[in-house]
Parts: structure tokens; C-alpha cells; sequence
């Protein structure tokens, strides 16, 4: 017990420059992205545009994430996560702080999708950092403490969103997108390439390109692996977004419960979620992930299902609580085993396309579950999102790469 405290404890200065780094990316990433939510309406208000034309921002963003995602990861296998890292932070904070001079909806579709682009390619690259810094057998507890970094970065924008937009608006809101820039400073002058990544560049015989094609798709067994890891991401952020944009106005109108505003819900929400991937975390290092996401799938599609039952507020956000536990605890586990199935010359590509894929079609579940509440019950509602969860759980147990993963 106590070696294994020491370990946790006792970090080099390099990982914990690397940790802190990825970590802060990944907030300050969610926090420019998050912005959007919390100044949705004032922009329909302001432009005089339609709901459906506001809702295609969040699409063009996810877009954008795919893009970034594939070209962002490319550049990084090829010439080194520290700068392309930084790059990428360059460019989503540049991009959303130019959102303070967009005046039409067309402008801001073109600002979040570039914005989406940087995002998108940023995820990737910490992930890989923090694989190339710490031993594999940490990998679960370590990319869960980054991606932590992510929800604190969604209450930062929550905090900024109450003080600004009321008295300055909406505009001056994505003016904080700069606040990133800084980061790129501290990364450039702290964190150096890895003796691993520096190693395969000097012995690979053979184009980034050619590499994905050999360890992502070479055969049928690693094509479902990198497939089947999509469509788990996938379900991921469909959760992530159909939970966090769509449940607290669907259990308002159809279980007629009184939810002022959105905060509760998302604080509520974001505590579950941090305390679960700090758990999911520690509980993949030690017996692996087909039986850390079978226990935290069933689990989460089991208790989105009790949400539809939910009568009251304050039962409201202890399930919500124990929902975001489940369904996005899983989150950081996605790059600890995507990390270590891939290898270096690949792993920045392998992050960013399999997430990106996962971003740009499950980002539109926020639409589906739309179109469903037109027609059904909350009940069904919450059955889709329960039967994609136990889809999820199905595809991981049939991943090739994941049989034998801690041997």
C-alpha cells in the first residue's frame, strides 16, 4: 500500500510539467468551447437567426474537431507533439476570441469551425504527451487526471458566462478565449519531445501516412479494433451531449419539475463526472478495459434509464451526479488505451482521428434526441441512450486489441 502510494506521490519534474500542461489544455480548450452554450440565446437574439440555424454551430464545430483532429495528428506524429500542441492552442484561441467581432451567422460559423479545427487537434496531442511521460500500468489514472482538467474548464466558463455576458454580452465573452495563449508560453519553454517519440522518428523507414495504414487498418482484426473504437467514442459524446444539453429542459417539461436554470444540473453533473474518471482511472490501471467499461457501460445504461422515473429535484441531481459518474468517468480512458495499442509513430494520429470521428457523429446526438422528444416520451428518450451504452459494451467486447491488453 505504501509503494504504491509513493508512486502516486512522487512524479519527475518532466510529468508533472507534461500532466499539468495537458491538463490546463484540455480545460482551457472545454472552457472556449463550452462558451457557445452559455451564449446561445443571446446570439439568436442579437442576430435574429432561427433555432435550427444556431444548432448547426455546434455541428460546424464538431466538423471542425474531425479536421483538426486528422490534420493536427498527422503534423504531430511527424514533427513533434510540443510544437503542434501548441499550434493547435494558437489556433482555437485565436479563432473563438475573434467571435467578439462576429455580427452575422455566417462569420460564425466560419470562427467555430476553426476554432473546432485547433480543439479537435488538441486532444490528441496532450493525450500522447502524457502516454510518452508516465509508464503504461499509470496511463488510466493519468489521462484521467487530464481530462478532470476538462469539466474544470466547462465551470470556468459557466463563472465567466454569469459575470460577463449580463453586464458586457455575449461578445466580450469570447474575448477570454486569449487566456490560452499563455499556456503556449510555459509548454514551449518547459516541455521538450520525448526520448521515445525522438527514437522512432530516427528509425521509422516509412511516411505517417503509411504508418496508420499499416497500424490502424493493415488487416480486419486491427480495422475493427480502430472501427469499434470509434463507435465507443461515439457513444461517449453522444452521451456526453445528449445528458448535458438536452435533460434538464426534457425532465422540466415532462416531469414537470422546476429546475432553475442549467447550474445546479451542471454542477451536480461535473462532481459525478470528475469523482468518476478519478475512479475509472485507478480501476482501468488494475484490471484493464473490458472489465472497467463493462462495469461503468451497464452501470450507465442502467441509471440513464432510472432518469426518466425521476420525481423529484432533489433526486434529480443525485442521479444526475451518479449518472455522470458512470457515463463520463469512462472519458479518459479512451486515450489510455488507444496509447498503448498504437505505437509511437501513430499515437497522436490514433488519439485525435478516433475521438474525431467520435466527436463528429456523436456530437449529433443533441439533434437526434431533438427529433425523438418531437415524437415520444422522456421515456424513450432515455431508453435510445440507454441501448447505445449496452451497443458500446457489446463492440468493446468483441475488440480484437483488448483480449490480451495487460499481458
Amino acid at each position: 500500500m505504501n509503494n504504491n502510494q509513493n508512486e502516486r506521490i512522487h512524479m519527475t519534474r518532466n510529468q508533472k510539467l507534461v500532466l499539468t500542461s495537458s491538463s490546463l489544455g484540455f480545460g482551457l480548450e472545454n472552457m472556449d468551447v463550452l462558451f457557445l452554450s452559455f451564449t446561445m440565446s443571446s446570439i439568436i437574439a442579437s442576430l435574429h437567426v432561427s433555432a435550427g440555424a444556431a444548432g448547426l454551430i455546434g455541428t460546424i464545430t464538431n466538423w471542425g474537431m474531425l479536421l483538426g483532429g486528422v490534420l493536427f495528428g498527422l503534423l504531430g506524429d511527424r514533427f513533434g507533439r510540443v510544437k503542434t500542441f501548441t499550434y493547435t492552442i494558437f489556433v482555437f484561441a485565436f479563432a473563438t476570441a475573434l467571435m467578439s467581432m462576429a455580427n452575422s451567422i455566417s462569420s460564425i460559423y466560419v470562427l467555430r469551425f476553426i476554432a473546432g479545427i485547433g480543439a479537435g487537434g488538441e486532444y490528441g496531442l496532450g493525450i500522447t504527451l502524457i502516454a510518452e511521460a508516465f509508464p503504461k500500468k499509470e496511463l488510466g489514472r493519468m489521462s484521467s487526471i487530464a481530462s478532470i482538467g476538462g469539466q474544470l474548464g466547462a465551470v470556468m466558463a459557466a463563472i465567466l458566462a454569469a459575470f460577463v455576458v449580463p453586464d458586457l454580452g455575449w461578445h466580450a465573452l469570447y474575448l477570454f478565449g486569449l487566456i490560452p495563449i499563455i499556456l503556449v508560453f510555459f509548454v514551449r519553454r518547459h516541455i521538450k519531445e520525448s526520448e521515445e517519440f525522438l527514437k522512432a522518428k530516427a528509425d521509422q523507414s516509412i511516411t505517417t501516412t503509411q504508418a496508420i495504414k499499416k497500424y490502424m487498418f493493415a488487416d480486419g482484426k486491427t480495422a475493427w479494433t480502430s472501427v469499434g473504437l470509434m463507435i465507443m467514442t461515439t457513444v461517449q459524446i453522444a452521451g456526453y451531449f445528449g445528458l448535458m444539453n438536452w435533460l434538464p429542459s426534457i425532465v422540466e417539461q415532462q416531469s414537470h419539475l422546476s429546475v432553475k436554470g442549467s447550474s445546479l444540473w451542471m454542477i451536480s453533473t461535473i462532481i459525478g463526472m470528475s469523482l468518476g474518471m478519478m475512479t475509472f482511472g485507478t480501476i482501468f490501471d488494475k484490471i484493464g478495459p473490458r472489465l472497467s467499461f463493462g462495469i461503468f457501460l451497464f452501470a450507465s445504461a442502467f441509471m440513464v434509464y432510472a432518469l426518466a422515473f425521476v420525481h423529484s429535484i432533489g433526486l434529480l441531481l443525485i442521479v444526475g451526479a451518479v449518472v455522470g459518474f458512470f457515463a463520463n468517468g469512462m472519458y479518459g480512458g479512451y486515450g489510455a488505451i488507444v496509447s498503448r495499442l498504437y505505437p509511437t509513430e501513430v499515437r497522436s494520429s490514433a488519439n485525435n482521428i478516433i475521438v474525431g470521428v467520435g466527436r463528429a457523429i456523436g456530437g449529433m446526438s443533441s439533434l437526434v434526441i431533438g427529433l425523438i422528444m418531437e415524437h415520444y416520451s422522456l421515456v424513450v428518450v432515455m431508453l435510445f441512450l440507454s441501448v447505445l451504452y449496452l451497443i458500446s459494451f457489446t463492440v468493446m467486447m468483441t475488440l480484437p486489441g483488448l483480449k490480451n491488453f495487460n499481458k
